[in-house]
């Protein structure tokens, strides 16, 4: 097994285990039994960015790194025609089957990890290509991530990505610059027994590793797979709490920083669109 064999199980170990404490009907988690009560109900993240992601209906729409798809089905509440989840983790998938089972809504899953998710679901088959919030620091290599999206597209299709910013990858929980702001070929590794948001118990897989990608690095590897930034707007806030103690709830379950409130980016839009002219479908 490579030492990059070696990191993706030890995640995958780690999101099988989040996704089953995440998907809880108590009120836990991602509070998933929300969507079933509410078939008009938004994610969080999607709500955050509906305005810059604009009229999706009749597009053909793929979400990357879905975790238990309560995004995903966001997107297709929204009037996409056709929208399909990948996620890496087993349960995670059968996490997010079980809850639109639930909901109704038309969303395919599939399990894949990035690298492979062009031989799982076919090129040039996708009007858009979204990505939320968490999902970048789990891959070695932004570039093998740019060019899947890009093979993934169709011609005049576009990504669209939020994702919490590189700088805040740096900072350790007292806010100082603490760990490496650009790619490195070995993940930091880390050992933690708590997820991002409440849970039933604590993690059993705590083991992760991760990788920083500094944002001209994002931006110059989808340059160079031929997709034209179209947007890129960065926020102070963040729908997690990566300082606790430090943080003040905003508007939309969002959270920004109490004293050095402006000081730094937390999260980031990114879009950008393949270049050519869109084919008849």
């Amino acid at each position: 097994m490579t030492g990059n064999d070696r990191f993706l199980e030890a995640n995958r170990a780690n999101w099988d285990d989040r996704a089953t404490l995440h998907a809880a009907r108590t009120g836990s988690g991602y509070e998933t039994g929300r969507f079933v009560d509410d078939r008009e109900l938004l994610s969080d993240v999607v709500t955050f960015d509906r305005e810059r992601l604009g009229d999706i209906r009749g597009l053909d729409v793929v979400h990357l790194q879905c975790h238990i798809g309560t995004d995903t089905l966001s997107l297709a509440r929204l009037g996409a025609q056709s929208v399909v989840g990948l996620d890496f983790s087993e349960s995670a998938i059968a996490e997010a089957r079980r809850l639109v089972a639930e909901t109704g809504d038309a969303v395919e899953y599939v399990r894949s990890d990035v690298d492979g998710a062009v031989d799982a679901l076919g090129a040039g088959r996708f009007d858009l290509v979204y990505t939320g919030i968490g999902a970048l620091c789990w891959l070695p290599r932004i570039r093998d991530w740019a060019s899947v999206v890009a093979r993934l597209l169709r011609p005049g299709g576009r990504l669209f990505i939020r994702e919490a910013h590189p700088i805040l990858w740096t900072m350790d929980e007292r806010i100082q610059p603490t760990y490496p702001y650009f790619e490195h070929a070995e993940p930091l590794e880390w050992d933690e027994d708590d997820s991002y948001v409440e849970t039933t118990r604590k993690l059993t897989a705590t083991k992760t590793f991760e990788w920083n990608h500094g944002l001209g690095e994002i931006v110059t590897a989808l340059l160079d797979e031929g997709l034209a930034i179209t947007g890129l707007v960065e926020h102070e806030t963040v729908p997690y709490v990566p300082f606790p103690g430090l943080m003040v709830e905003a508007p939309l379950r969002e959270w920004a920083l109490a004293e050095r409130a402006g000081t730094l980016p937390l999260t980031y839009t990114l879009q950008a669109r393949k270049v050519g002219e869109a084919q008849e479908r």
